[in-house]
């Protein structure tokens, strides 16, 4: 009896010891520090700089207007060329013509200078306007360097007008022509205003300029044109002196009314060297 209860006892012994060693042991660490989630800094947006417009006097000329248009404009005009292959002389035809040199109520509110429509897929601004029918709506830019580049893709992505990348980069009188020819637009006599106003204002300077080539245009007496950067305290008789050619003559050269020229203005004189 004695050795059965002493049996009973280690029984009960080893059952309390098994049951202790199946409990879970939970241990804390007080110096783990906590998951946290990165934060991802968003890129930031570069600010772009606005297109620096040069003001037209009140009393301005035509050609003096156009004159100022073309100083606004033709470094995006060759930008233009650079990267999307049309002459940088349509383009600034174009603008003259389809902006009335930046004066036109589309121009002004809307920086359109080609006249493009909104179309179908267009996402931008748009403002309403009449033209060949009634409240029809244009494309709205920020800034007129958006119009010049949409200008660049409207050429360049509608099969229509890939006729006109089959010419030459300076053959402004072919692209004046393509164009109407395209459809772009239906007055007929819409390639030659292009190219009076690129040759009245000698804008293939600026194809030639893109193309790194050398003016081989004369002027009537058989020089050869070269641009002057008009300095502070210029004056258009200064020049003409230091030239040696008449007022007159330097005025017939840049599409100029009057004697006023301005600062950083370039001008097109005849290089008798």
């Amino acid at each position: 009896m004695f050795l059965r209860i002493i049996k009973l006892f280690f029984i009960a012994v080893l059952m309390l010891s098994s049951c202790k060693s199946k409990k879970k042991v939970v241990s804390s660490n007080k110096n783990v520090k906590p998951k946290t989630e990165s934060v991802v800094k968003k890129k930031e947006i570069p600010n772009v700089t606005s297109t620096k417009i040069k003001p037209t006097p009140k009393k301005a000329s035509y050609s003096e207007i156009v004159a100022i248009y073309i100083e606004n404009y033709s470094q995006i005009a060759k930008e233009e060329m650079a990267q999307y292959d049309i002459p940088a002389s349509i383009t600034l035809a174009q603008g003259i013509l389809e902006s009335g040199a930046g004066r036109s109520e589309l121009s002004r509110k809307s920086n359109n200078h080609f006249g493009i429509k909104c179309h179908k897929g267009w996402t931008g601004g748009r403002v309403y306007h009449d033209d060949d029918e009634l409240q029809e709506c244009f494309r709205k830019y920020k800034d007129p360097k958006y119009s010049f580049r949409d200008h660049s893709l409207f050429l360049t992505q509608r099969s229509r007008y890939e006729g006109l990348f089959l010419y030459k980069k300076d053959d402004y009188k072919s692209w004046a022509k393509g164009l109407r020819k395209a459809g772009y637009a239906t007055d007929p006599k819409y390639p030659q205003k292009l190219i009076n106003i690129v040759e009245k204002y000698k804008l293939y300077t600026y194809d030639e300029e893109v193309l790194g080539k050398k003016s081989k245009r004369k002027t009537k007496d058989g020089s050869k044109l070269i641009m002057y950067t008009v300095k502070k305290g210029d004056t258009l008789y200064s020049i003409s002196r230091k030239f040696n050619i008449s007022v007159e003559s330097l005025k017939n050269n840049n599409g100029l009314n009057s004697n006023t020229i301005s600062v950083g203005q370039e001008l097109k004189v005849p290089n008798k060297d």
